[in-house]
């Protein structure tokens, strides 16, 4: 696989406000791909905002999944030649997910639905995704998504990397009392699971709530390729090698000093963690 340049859009977000939002998506993207990514990401909710006050409330904003925003979206994305991914509220039946979208000039060639519901805006109001944790094969790698409280379970990304990402996708809406997770969460999981790993938050204020930024992109080794340490609207870039990615068997000293992140691993020791 080849490597590719990816992007992640720390922006601010207006609460139920699609067509705003998408707007300012659409010319991010423009941006984006003038700087040679092939894939944005974008945070959570992106596309209505996060702190409703009800499912009444929010309602009248989810879409289902091949609703008229992604549409648009993907649409962009043809005539950019791009990959992206969004957040948006997700109607099926009387349900409502907290979701993202993966999306190309195709249509819409994956989604995925928060498992961990904190008790905070929207989220108090959805249904927590049943799973399973699924990796998207592309023509850039193998991708996986969670969102935001996911990250704060470590065996969500675990299973992601087992499944075979190179790259997991966090979108994030963080508050100010997330401020540790947003600087430790990231480079750990990149560094446990040997993956790359990108949290992508958003700023501004939402009735009373700030969200921090903080975004970052963090290579195999939890080294970071890209931090936006602040709560301004700001795009990072990062690199992605897929083949590094892929290289679980770490040699540091030839039969001296050597790890593999998955073959040493002893789940017959670890029962406790699913009853």
């Amino acid at each position: 696989m080849e490597k590719f340049k990816v992007a992640g859009v720390q922006m601010d977000i207006q609460l139920g406000q699609v067509e705003a939002n998408l707007d300012r998506v659409i010319q991010f993207l423009q941006t984006t791909v003038e700087q040679g990514a092939s894939l944005t990401v974008f945070p959570e909710c992106t596309l209505t905002g996060y702190c409703f006050g009800s499912l009444e409330e929010a309602w009248p904003y989810a879409e289902a999944a091949e609703g008229p925003s992604l549409i648009r979206l993907a649409a962009a994305c043809r005539q950019l030649d791009t990959m992206v991914i969004v957040g948006f509220l997700e109607r099926e039946g009387d349900q409502l997910f907290n979701s993202l979208a993966l999306v190309d000039g195709q249509g819409v060639l994956g989604t995925y639905r928060k498992v961990h519901l904190p008790k905070l805006g929207i989220d108090r109001f959805t249904t927590p995704g049943a799973g399973p944790f699924e990796v998207i094969s592309t023509r850039l790698g193998r991708l996986g998504m969670n969102i935001c409280y996911d990250s704060s379970f470590p065996e969500a990304a675990r299973v992601l990397s087992l499944e075979g990402a190179d790259l997991i996708c966090l979108p994030t809406n963080w508050p100010p009392t997330s401020g540790l997770t947003a600087d430790v969460i990231p480079d750990a999981r990149a560094l446990e699971n040997h993956v790359y790993f990108m949290s992508v938050n958003r700023v501004g204020n939402e009735r009373g709530f700030d969200f921090i930024g903080k975004s970052k992109i963090c290579d195999p080794r939890g080294a970071v390729l890209a931090f936006a340490n602040h709560r301004r609207e700001e795009i990072l870039y990062g690199e992605v090698d897929p083949e590094f990615a892929r290289q679980k068997h770490l040699v540091n000293i030839p039969g001296e000093h050597e790890v593999h992140r998955f073959e040493d691993r002893r789940p017959d020791t670890y029962r406790k963690i699913v009853e």
